[in-house]
């Protein structure tokens, strides 16, 4: 079974998108440190993340532009295998988060999303 459980959006100016969404949506930014620059965690006021604004370089230079939701699936190996068979493209290489790790799939309608495995901790 999956589920969607993250989402974020990889843009060229994230500062920017950064303040839109803080007065749109009431939204606090979290930083996150990417090594000369920050992305962001977006919270709302109660401290639940809500998702992430990322800049478009470093890590992130290969993802396509929009919201991306990551769907949690229980084999990441699986599900990637069985997205290239029906016609999906993957983008970039797996990447990890802690013990988690994850891909970004373009469906077959050119819709970007990722593929998340929840590592063991």
């Amino acid at each position: 079974m999956s589920e969607a459980s993250w989402c974020d959006i990889t843009t060229e100016d994230a500062e920017s998108l950064v303040a839109f969404y803080e007065l749109v949506m009431g939204w606090k930014k979290e930083p996150v440190d990417m090594g000369g620059y920050n992305d962001y965690v977006m919270m709302r006021n109660d401290g639940t993340p809500v998702g992430g604004i990322c800049h478009k370089k470093g890590v992130n230079v290969s993802l396509p532009g929009g919201w991306i939701n990551y769907f949690t699936v229980e084999s990441l190996s699986e599900a990637l295998a069985n997205a290239i068979k029906m016609g999906g493209e993957k983008v970039g290489d797996i990447r990890h988060h802690g013990s988690d790790s994850f891909c970004i799939i373009i469906d077959p309608s050119g819709s970007p999303f990722a593929l998340y495995e929840k590592g063991s901790d």
